[in-house]
């Protein structure tokens, strides 16, 4: 495989004599925890480069060095494996031994990227809390059950919209379960007065200003780390998501993208989140690690309910959500 991004789910169908037993694998595949390749527990994959993997295929020796290290032919002559070459790799040859990485000299180079590119576009910087509290947001969904990372930001042909945020934001939600009528795709729009798509009311309601909270059940975010996931509902004004509890992998995502990650205390009063609540958070301007925020539930017919959610955001990541994101606080 190449050396980038591959698939990560454990697709390979491996048969083996004796599964319990401990073995070693080397791929080229950027995976290399436990039941990545081949979902067995007892396999140890190592990482090389395309061609290092090749080598050690062919000499069927964990210890064969390709530099100095000989093989016998058909001839039973003792002969080394001769360099790569192809067009895809280097022209001068391997660096030997020497880092890749060139830190940045201080140049400016401009990026220029076609206005009409359905594929490619620039990404701007989030904008900075405002030091204001987040007050009576419209709940944009509820989510019910369960709610992977897939969910939240689908894959196949929306992988082709990788580079391109407002595009690939169109799917934002687009499997999560509504809990108030069993659906997905498919919120209460309160500029409308209808059911619309996620993300289509929750572009209305960026373009109106508004900013929306999400609700949800345990382990929110589950699957792969992908961080378009957290990167659409901050792009599209979302700014909370209050879950029974999250996946520890896109939590941090969350926070690096400057949204709030909050968690009920007391899980029951996932239950008192109603379709066309305006939710309001407070306790930012005392934002601290340990510190615990209010939300206020107003109901449409006029009554209020509040209770307390926790979070567990350090000093760092306090900074994060004050920049508007990980990358701002740089």
């Amino acid at each position: 495989m190449a050396n980038a991004c591959g698939p990560c789910i454990g697709q390979w169908k491996r048969h083996t004599d004796d599964p319990e037993r401990k073995n070693s694998i080397v791929t080229s595949f950027n995976r290399n925890f436990a039941k990545r390749a081949d979902g067995n527990p007892n396999t140890f994959a190592f990482v090389a480069s395309p061609e290092m993997t090749m080598a050690l295929t062919i000499a069927g020796d964990l210890c064969f060095n390709p530099l100095r290290d000989t093989l016998a032919n058909a001839d039973g002559e003792q002969v080394k494996l001769s360099e790569p070459v192809g067009e895809e790799l280097p022209r001068n040859g391997f660096i030997g031994g020497r880092e890749g990485y060139l830190a940045p000299g201080g140049a400016k180079t401009e990026i220029a990227v076609d206005a009409r590119s359905e594929r490619l576009q620039l990404l701007a910087p989030f904008p900075a809390w405002d030091g204001e509290e987040l007050p009576e947001m419209p709940l944009l969904i509820k989510v019910k059950g369960k709610c992977t990372t897939d969910h939240i930001s689908m894959a196949g042909p929306w992988l082709r919209f990788r580079g391109h945020l407002e595009n690939i934001s169109d799917n934002m939600l687009m499997g999560a379960v509504n809990a108030f009528n069993g659906e997905t795709n498919c919120v209460w729009n309160r500029s409308t007065h209808t059911y619309e798509t996620v993300s289509g009311t929750a572009k209305m309601y960026k373009s109106e200003g508004i900013r929306t909270i999400v609700v949800a059940e345990e382990n929110y975010g589950e699957g792969s780390s992908r961080e378009h996931a957290a990167m659409e509902p901050r792009f599209l004004n979302v700014r909370v998501i209050l879950a029974k509890s999250f996946a520890r992998i896109h939590e941090t995502n969350l926070k690096k993208q400057g949204m709030l990650a909050l968690t009920f205390i007391d899980k029951s009063d996932y239950d008192r989140i109603r379709e066309r609540d305006l939710i309001s958070v407070t306790g930012l301007k005392k934002l601290a690690p340990g510190s615990r925020l209010t939300v206020a539930l107003h109901h449409e017919d006029g009554s209020s309910e509040s209770f307390e959610v926790q979070h567990t955001y350090n000093e760092q990541q306090i900074g994060w959500f004050r920049a508007g994101s990980a990358l701002n606080a740089r």
